[in-house]
């Protein structure tokens, strides 16, 4: 049996990991090879998953908890993607809100299916925002300090960095990023690259597709830290049914909608770590997300204005109750949507994450 490439990109909520893994699909894709992909959530109702779909990618899905939490899902996952496909390479993301990923993913990978896979370096993408909040010492951080631990830690174990989003920032931020970084992580090859236009996309899969180990770092995790930091971000995922008649001018209408929710978690002293649109109809689809409560709304996609029915997948992840999440998101939809159009939430979940309890831990690289 052929050995598959298995890359596996992490980072914080909203650093832009399902953007650059679909491009990187594509452009796969595109050289010949056959690729397949694994997203992941908390629960299911993921936006990312429709999204990759409907890019024509082929995609499985894991819910219910982190990649190390579902060590056994995501092997089950894989093996269906194995039988269906029979691909070259397969790209996962966990959880934005995960970390120790090496020592409960990537080490039982090495140890338990080196025959089946080749390991790529474990990257890590960093959003510039974020990278500052995590990085400035004696700051005044808009997530909490244990939230941001997370990062910290994600940081910690990756074999690369990138810096992503490069394009919303100018070279000389980039500069004291990068060496901010460096000084910091002095062993850990930096990247950059914009995924939402593409560039740097080719040098990294030159990187991680090289004969490069993976989980090549541990890093010692305090799991109660880890469980506080997961547990002060509420989350939601709602899917809604939407009928505007004769259509509506559906890209105004998510931006609108994001800029009510920014609005009114800013009244409330609640941080955004991300909230994600997905609205899809007959003629195309639209997304939209929102990753910081001082953050512009991005909205990209088409649908035509005479589209009248859509369907919305929201999912939300923010410093604040759940209970006080999801009455603002179902709050916004009627707000936003309703003068235009008939609005039905046909399934909706907010919690908070669990504690994590991995699979399996291992206190040595393999």
């Amino acid at each position: 049996m052929k050995t598959v490439t298995w890359i596996l990109v992490g980072g914080f909520l909203g650093a832009g990991k399902t953007t650059l893994l679909a491009r990187a699909a594509r452009r796969l894709l595109d050289g010949g090879k056959r690729v397949g992909l694994v997203t992941n959530d908390q629960a299911s109702g993921l936006a990312d998953t429709e999204l990759l779909r409907h890019q024509g990618l082929q995609v499985d899905e894991v819910a219910g908890g982190c990649f190390c939490c579902r060590f056994d899902d995501l092997m089950s996952a894989t093996d269906r993607l194995l039988k269906d496909l029979d691909p070259d390479v397969l790209l996962g993301e966990p959880v934005g809100s995960c970390t120790d990923i090496s020592a409960t993913v990537l080490q039982p990978f090495k140890d338990l299916y080196a025959d089946w896979f080749r390991l790529a370096p474990f990257t890590v993408l960093a959003e510039p925002s974020r990278l500052r909040e995590a990085l400035a010492p004696g700051g005044r951080p808009a997530l909490p300090e244990s939230v941001l631990y997370i990062f910290r830690k994600q940081l910690e174990e990756a074999d690369a960095i990138v810096l992503n989003k490069t394009d919303s920032i100018g070279e000389a931020e980039l500069r004291r990023l990068k060496e901010a970084v460096a000084e910091k992580f002095p062993e850990t090859p930096v990247l950059t690259m914009s995924a939402l236009k593409g560039d740097g996309v080719d040098a990294w899969l030159d990187f991680v597709m090289q004969d490069r180990a993976g989980g090549k770092r541990l890093t010692d995790v305090d799991y109660d830290t880890y469980a506080e930091g997961e547990a002060l971000l509420g989350w939601i995922n709602a899917s809604v049914r939407l009928d505007a008649g004769d259509g509506a001018d559906w890209a105004n209408l998510l931006e609108t909608f994001l800029r009510q929710v920014r609005e009114t978690l800013r009244s409330q002293g609640a941080e955004i770590a991300h909230v994600k649109l997905l609205l899809t109809a007959a003629d195309g689809s639209i997304s939209a997300n929102l990753v910081s409560t001082t953050a512009e709304p991005s909205v990209w996609g088409d649908v035509e204005a005479k589209a009248g029915d859509a369907s919305l997948v929201v999912n939300a992840r923010v410093h604040a109750a759940p209970e006080v999440l999801r009455q603002t998101i179902e709050s916004c939809l009627q707000d936003t949507f309703g003068r235009t159009a008939e609005v039905e939430i046909t399934a909706t979940r907010s919690f908070r994450p669990d504690r994590p309890r991995p699979t399996h831990r291992y206190g040595s690289v393999v």
